[in-house]
């Protein structure tokens, strides 16, 4: 969950914190494709695939499937294409579950957010509105005082402190934001009288304001004082407002009407995420199989997916691990939290279905029911899956501020699995700013880092762009995990998994800490292992394993 924008700026629509440094021109070779590049060569933290490339002489035939448990996907994309995982055991749209997994024409993969037959489920609580819900009448009745001082009671007041400030959040958005809306056209009118062809310079209005302005209150204080006023100053200082940041009506009005079903859905005690997903009391087979029915909802997997099976030989967009990989998209991701059934029948039906390496680039920082998508990751455990995660983007400690899925339990600070990696985020800066400002850390809960920002990735309806965020850092390891299992089946998961954190890049230096403007920290206090990933030390290393245990 991206970090909110200063107060001051909760009139406009804020941009995600994680393009906060794209101010390097897109263009160049730095940048293209840099987290490839290999620091020796490069002088950029990249994760040497090219390198690895450049030397690797041998092919694989093998085939390997990694699922991204994520939002839908662009299944049409002409990057991704070729490379989306086809069950052969179905038959595609006939309404018949022809290999009896209890999921009917799962062609391509599963919608568990599914809504009747080609449609999805698109807003839902956030996890702190769920667990509150669940958990109130335990802290409201006449028994609520024995519930004081347990581990549930602490999470209850976390969840209540997390609903008040979002709520706060959003509602004060909005207010804002409602009073330059109304105030647009009305300014837009009466500025004609001094610029009749409408081309005001912020400084220009700025100037006009000074002249006419009867008081000089803050924007956030005319918020506070839900101040609409429409004499003239006041009608300047909305407008120069609106044009510092150059925003459009259709953005501003855009932007409320997501803010408004934030308020009235996600925060919603009242309103059910689940009444409209057929058969969503089903222990599995709930939803559909449509994966690319929601237009702003198909984004987000698409990016993931490019960076692991972007087609590397059509010379267009982006360039993945190998050809030989194979994404099963799993949708459970809405405009909100996702819930933990959705989750641990995701991990099941990826197992299931032949998926080596599972990508969980979500999280949240509630679970209401950890214990089934534990249950989930020992599965996968011992079935010889690695799973992939996202550390998240609050520039918080993780190991304090718990984030969820995890194989942590912070009720008693044990580990839970020994088949998850956790990712946090690089920049290609190499000086103290070389870890980005919104990734998540942690000494025991995350383990490696790797690049996540200003990364080139396949957008729908063949589009490309650059975006960020520790989303994007984790495909990066899951696509070494395949490249490793691709050429070295003979390892375990704990094998991959050990090889991918011992073979990372050791920095040694003092970097800023996430979330703050200026305090440092040596890097080996952000993660367990003190290391970025690095694709061409992992398969050296895998070769290395590998060998051993032919000859033992």
């Amino acid at each position: 969950m991206l970090k909110h924008c200063y107060l001051l700026f909760i009139f406009i629509s804020c941009k995600s914190l994680v393009n906060k440094h794209n101010d390097i021109e897109k263009s160049t070779d730095t940048l293209f494709l840099w987290h490839h590049k290999d620091f020796d060569k490069d002088s950029i933290h990249g994760i040497s695939l090219d390198k690895w490339y450049n030397e690797n002489n041998k092919s694989s035939n093998n085939k390997i499937i990694v699922a991204t448990i994520d939002s839908q996907i662009d299944l049409n994309h002409e990057d991704l294409q070729s490379q989306i995982w086809t069950n052969k055991k179905e038959i595609p749209n006939n309404g018949i579950d022809d290999d009896n997994n209890s999921f009917i024409d799962d062609v391509n993969g599963w919608n568990f957010i599914g809504v009747g037959n080609n449609n999805i489920q698109a807003f839902s609580n956030f996890e702190f509105v769920r667990f509150i819900k669940k958990n109130k009448v335990f802290f409201q009745g006449r028994d609520s005082l024995k519930y004081i001082n347990t581990p549930l009671y602490r999470e209850y007041k976390r969840a209540l402190k997390k609903y008040e400030s979002e709520y706060n959040y959003y509602t004060e958005y909005l207010k804002a934001e409602g009073i330059l809306i109304s105030a647009y056209y009305p300014a837009k009118d009466t500025l004609k009288y001094y610029f009749p062809k409408e081309d005001y310079t912020t400084k220009q209005l700025d100037s006009l304001y000074q002249i006419h302005k009867t008081n000089d209150k803050t924007f956030v204080e005319r918020v506070n004082e839900n101040d609409t006023s429409r004499e003239f100053p006041d009608l300047i200082f909305y407008m120069k407002m609106i044009k510092r940041l150059s925003f459009t009506i259709e953005q501003m009005e855009n932007s409320s009407k997501h803010k408004d079903s934030i308020v009235k859905k996600l925060l919603n005690f009242d309103y059910d995420d689940r009444i409209r997903i057929k058969n969503h009391h089903l222990e599995k087979g709930y939803g559909n199989n449509s994966l690319n029915s929601h237009e702003k909802l198909k984004r987000h997997n698409t990016e993931v997916s490019s960076i692991i099976i972007a087609n590397r030989n059509n010379n267009k967009g982006v360039k993945g691990f190998h050809n030989n990989i194979q994404v099963m998209p799993l949708t459970i991701s809405p405009f909100g939290d996702e819930h933990d059934k959705d989750i641990a029948n995701a991990i099941y039906y990826a197992v299931d279905n032949g998926a080596k390496v599972i990508n969980m680039s979500f999280s949240k920082e509630f679970s209401l029911n950890q214990e089934i998508v534990t249950t989930a990751l020992q599965y996968a455990e011992d079935k010889n899956v690695l799973v992939i995660h996202t550390s998240g983007n609050a520039s918080s400690n993780i190991d304090l501020t718990p984030f969820y899925p995890s194989d942590f339990n912070y009720v008693n600070s044990t580990e839970i699995v020994n088949n998850l990696i956790t990712v946090g985020s690089i920049s290609k800066r190499n000086d103290e700013t070389m870890v980005t400002p919104y990734s998540n850390y942690g000494k025991n809960n995350v383990d490696i880092f790797a690049p996540g920002e200003d990364i080139y990735i396949a957008l729908p309806d063949n589009k490309y762009d650059y975006d960020s965020g520790t989303s994007l850092a984790a495909p990066m390891v899951s696509g070494t995990a395949a490249l490793i299992w691709l050429y070295y089946p003979n390892l375990t998961v704990q094998e991959v998994k050990n090889i991918i954190l011992e073979s990372g890049v050791t920095i040694d230096k003092m970097v800023i800490k996430p979330g703050t403007e200026n305090e440092m920290v040596h890097f080996s206090e952000l993660c367990k292992t003190g290391k970025i990933l690095n694709t061409y030390n992992a398969m050296k290393m895998a070769e290395e394993v590998s060998k051993r245990k032919i000859r033992n």
